[in-house]
């Protein structure tokens, strides 16, 4: 019996002083950032300081953008590169080099022209991509009527270089 309260006691005192342990080494550990947050904060910083001032969201119409709203870029992305890399992958690369022949959005490309070369770090594109593949884009207030106008059933006209090659057509 003596033996049996004295194992009791000596395992009561292990598990406590185990448990207290655990608790100081659980104190001293850095608490992890919430990383996602934070890349997302920085993703919208840059995505605003560098975006926003060609694709506007504060315009008034269709007919005083200089390119088109970003919300209408991620609906196209999004519609030939589904998944996060290839979408990052996809915007990364025109981005670093715009041409018209690799655009996809061609109504933007016959109406603004082709995006100007701009020297962008591939890192901050990469922020910048992913947050937008990952969060609501804000749009102008006329957008939704105007894409309505334009793309009656929800996609592209189908008169692209591309000649037929979208979703609709098999791809």
């Amino acid at each position: 019996m003596i033996r049996l309260i004295f194992f009791a006691f000596v395992s009561v005192f292990l598990v406590d002083a185990c448990a207290k342990k655990e608790a100081k080494v659980s104190e001293n550990l850095p608490v992890p950032q919430e990383k996602s947050t934070q890349q997302e904060d920085e993703g919208l910083a840059l995505f605003r300081q560098t975006c926003y001032a060609c694709h506007s969201v504060v315009s008034k119409s269709h007919d005083e953008i200089i390119a088109p709203p970003m919300v209408a870029v991620k609906r196209r992305y999004l519609m030939s590169y589904p998944s996060e890399e290839e979408f990052v992958n996809a915007v990364v690369a025109f981005a670093k080099d715009p041409k018209e022949e690799n655009a996809l959005m061609r109504g933007a490309v016959q109406q603004f022209k082709v995006m100007p070369l701009q020297v962008f770090d591939e890192n901050n594109l990469r922020s910048i991509a992913t947050y937008i593949y990952n969060n609501e884009i804000e749009k102008p207030e006329w957008f939704d009527t105007h894409f309505e106008e334009e793309h009656p059933d929800g996609m592209g006209m189908g008169r692209g270089m591309g000649q037929g090659k979208g979703r609709r057509n098999g791809q």
